[in-house]
């Protein structure tokens, strides 16, 4: 097999579902909003269903995905969800009514879940030397998916508010085609497995945390945070336009703006203040920030001043390698896959919950039965959300002493979060 042509469209994928979320998120909201007769309460009501929905199928589809690529191959899970997600996107430019929306995010959910063919895709055509340099590409897809995603959207949708979705369409379904013919196979026949339900099952990985009472601990904590932030990305766009009046470019010049900070201090800075302060010292000090950051949010009153808490809040950033080294130092290597697997879980049930939440709270205190207007509460929300996860680190890590030293420091690597 060729491998470099085969790497390179494995990047190009991953980086084609990052950037299609990306170009989707400065424009959702005001498509929705037309929909609801400019009804913004309403509006982000059904853009956090709609996130949550996408997540939702995300979590169940990922590890079905996953399973049909073990034994139908990694090829044809791929390709048919470049082809999905190519056909969602057509579907919601020419979507006549909120209803389509629905339907086109369950396609979206279950095409984005292809993620976990791609990786495994890596590791089949990688050899052991070259595989940690290989996985490095995911990374790097997410981060360009995350910058360029939201910037090339909002510019689009200052054109058109569904230019972004035909873009995005012709994107996916070039790279689909050009994938039909050159993308081979990487997962030899001999090497293929039956289909098995119980592997397929998304809650049965979350059993790898009662196993070590120390890391379920540290777990409850990365889950509180992370409905924290993921009410912060599904109510951005939403949010800055109700409140500053901000365009569609405006958002998505925020949001690229987002994503350069967090691939600056989580792939760059996080490498010299970890070690430097050590896992629970950054847990503790990064959760802190990530706190002060939302109340920031919640009390700003115009849109400039929003920068000052999203430097703060990025700076947190560096809390998640910290606190994934901390999970991995306290696994054996050979369950290291099933712990990881049950937090990449345990994100995904909280990608359900964060934009459910967030909308309804956003909606509830701009809309009339309100006791008084107040569009930053979500944030106070999300405030008092990574508070317990500081409360729950400090717990954990008295009630477990002997197992809470550092241990040798883990590269301090971390994902962009995802938004919907």
């Amino acid at each position: 097999m060729n491998r470099r042509p085969a790497l390179g469209f494995i990047f190009v994928t991953l980086f084609l579902d990052v950037l299609g979320i990306g170009l989707i998120i400065p424009i959702l909201p005001k498509l929705v909003e037309n929909f609801h007769g400019g009804n913004t309460s309403k509006a982000s009501v059904t853009v956090g269903v709609l996130s949550s929905l996408y997540a939702l199928m995300q979590f169940v589809f990922a590890p079905i995905l996953g399973n049909l690529s073990d034994r139908y191959g990694r090829r044809p899970v791929i390709l048919g969800s470049l082809f999905g997600g190519g056909l969602d996107y057509i579907l919601l430019a020419f979507a006549p009514n909120l209803g389509w929306f629905y339907v086109g995010r369950v396609i979206a959910g279950m095409s984005g879940a292809n993620f976990t063919a791609a990786t495994a895709y890596i590791a089949d055509i990688s050899t052991p030397e070259k595989r940690a340099a290989n996985f490095g590409i995911i990374g790097a897809a997410f981060g360009l998916g995350f910058i360029t995603g939201p910037a090339l959207g909002g510019w689009l949708g200052a054109t058109d508010l569904k230019l972004p979705f035909l873009v995005a369409a012709g994107l996916s379904l070039t790279n689909w085609l050009y994938g039909f013919f050159v993308l081979p196979e990487s997962l030899a026949v001999e090497n293929r497995r039956s289909f098995d339900w119980k592997r397929a099952n998304p809650l049965g990985s979350l059993l790898a945390l009662s196993r070590y009472p120390m890391v379920g601990g540290l777990a409850l904590s990365t889950f509180l945070g992370g409905v924290a932030m993921l009410i912060l990305h599904s109510l951005w766009a939403i949010y800055t336009e109700y409140r500053f009046q901000w365009s569609p470019k405006a958002v998505g010049g925020s949001l690229a703006f987002v994503g350069l900070l967090a691939a600056i201090v989580q792939g760059g800075l996080a490498r010299v203040i970890v070690p430097k302060l050590g896992e629970i010292r950054s847990v503790k000090v990064g959760l802190t920030l990530v706190t002060v950051s939302y109340v920031g949010y919640a009390f700003s009153n115009a849109g400039w001043l929003m920068f000052l808490p999203l430097l703060v809040g990025c700076m947190g950033g560096i809390a998640q390698p910290a606190m994934q080294a901390l999970v991995a130092h306290r696994v054996p290597a050979n369950e290291q896959g099933a712990v990881q697997g049950a937090m990449q879980s345990l994100m995904s049930v909280a990608g359900i919950i964060g934009p459910l939440m967030g909308t309804q709270v956003f909606a509830f205190f701009i809309g009339p039965s309100a006791p008084f207007v107040f569009p930053g509460a979500p944030f106070l929300v999300s405030a008092v959300l990574a508070s317990i996860a500081l409360v729950s680190v400090v717990r954990t890590l008295n009630r477990f002493p002997s197992q809470s030293g550092n241990g040798s420091p883990a590269p301090a690597t971390g994902d962009l979060p995802p938004g919907h």
